[in-house]
């Protein structure tokens, strides 16, 4: 799944007439392609301070592969005997994508915090795999983490969530499912978070103005609420914008790329946590693209992201630290 052979794009399907079939040999090729040498150039290369492995977890009724970044002894002498602060990270894509796509960012969060970063290689949405399966996945690998830290070698009261796009989504979805469920998290990160997949979803202006430009993501958009919330689902329950009570749930930071269909979602869902009373760090990259931070390669606002992704994630885990000191 990782081998470092070069791959050669496909190029896109008609997202308006995509058949099940073809969105699948799409993504199955786009993947080996983001998997491959040759996406280097654009994903950007993982960090030498941290350890790469592919590991498969043991679900109810399923196997899930993870992929997780671990700080390499040479950072930090104390890595192997400490428990490491979690980073629980989901990748974008919705009908496509893969956790190595993220490598740049989650290894360098994982060399740099130093933190124990596990990418949830989730089901991908397709006519028979809807995003409630996908958010499925985020929350059991999630409790499965926690549950048992020790041989993780985590300290699960310095818990965060972290996902870009549709993995954004899900990690909102994450961090209201933790605060239902009485698993304390220390923050959320955002990252062009698409959080309304009900009939609004396109009645934003930033929709109006990058619908088509600087990409054609109204298509795909569509193709994404199609197969997010199939007949007879209840949208609402998978949109983080529209949740009754946003109250309570971790720090969140949401960086909003402004050259972005869904910019706006952002924006709005930052208003809306720090109406809750949950506090929320909106900050916003001016003239970058959708999926920047995985694009270092393309996007020169990539690397100030991941920066600023780093400051509040150290300062996050540094204060839930202080605390405990304190007690």
């Amino acid at each position: 799944m990782d081998k470092a052979t070069a791959a050669e794009r496909p190029p896109e399907p008609n997202w308006a007439t995509v058949t099940a079939e073809e969105l699948v040999a799409y993504r199955d090729a786009e993947n080996r392609f983001r998997a491959s040498t040759a996406a280097r150039a654009m994903l950007g290369d993982p960090d030498p301070g941290a350890a790469i492995d592919w590991r498969e977890v043991a679900l109810p009724g399923r196997k899930l592969p993870v992929r997780v970044y671990r700080p390499t002894p040479a950072r930090d002498d104390d890595t192997d005997r400490a428990e490491l602060p979690l980073v629980l990270h989901v990748h974008g894509g919705s009908f496509v994508g893969t956790a190595v796509q993220c490598d740049w960012a989650n290894s360098h969060l994982a060399a740099h915090l130093p933190a124990l970063v596990v990418s949830v290689e989730h089901r991908l949405l397709d006519p028979e795999t809807p995003l409630s399966d996908a958010v499925d996945d985020g929350w059991d690998v999630l409790q499965h983490v926690v549950q048992h830290a020790s041989q993780w070698g985590i300290d699960p009261a310095r818990t965060a969530v972290f996902g870009e796009s549709c993995g954004a989504l899900i990690s909102a979805l994450l961090a209201i499912r933790a605060r239902e469920a009485g698993l304390q998290l220390t923050a959320q990160v955002l990252v062009n978070p698409a959080v309304d997949v009900t009939e609004t979803m396109f009645d934003y202006a930033s929709i109006a103005e990058y619908g088509y430009s600087p990409t054609r993501a109204v298509p795909q958009l569509r193709l994404f609420q199609r197969l997010s919330v199939p007949p007879r689902t209840d949208a609402r329950a998978l949109s983080p914008l529209y949740a009754d009570n946003l109250s309570g749930l971790a720090p969140a930071l949401v960086v909003v790329p402004t050259h972005d269909a869904v910019a706006d979602h952002g924006r709005h869902y930052a208003e809306r946590l720090q109406a809750s009373g949950t506090p929320a760090r909106l900050t916003e990259y001016p003239g970058a693209r959708h999926a920047f931070l995985t694009l270092p390669g393309v996007e020169q606002q990539a690397e100030a992201a991941r920066a600023e992704i780093l400051g509040f994630l150290r300062a996050s885990l540094a204060d839930v630290t202080g605390k405990e000191k304190a007690l």
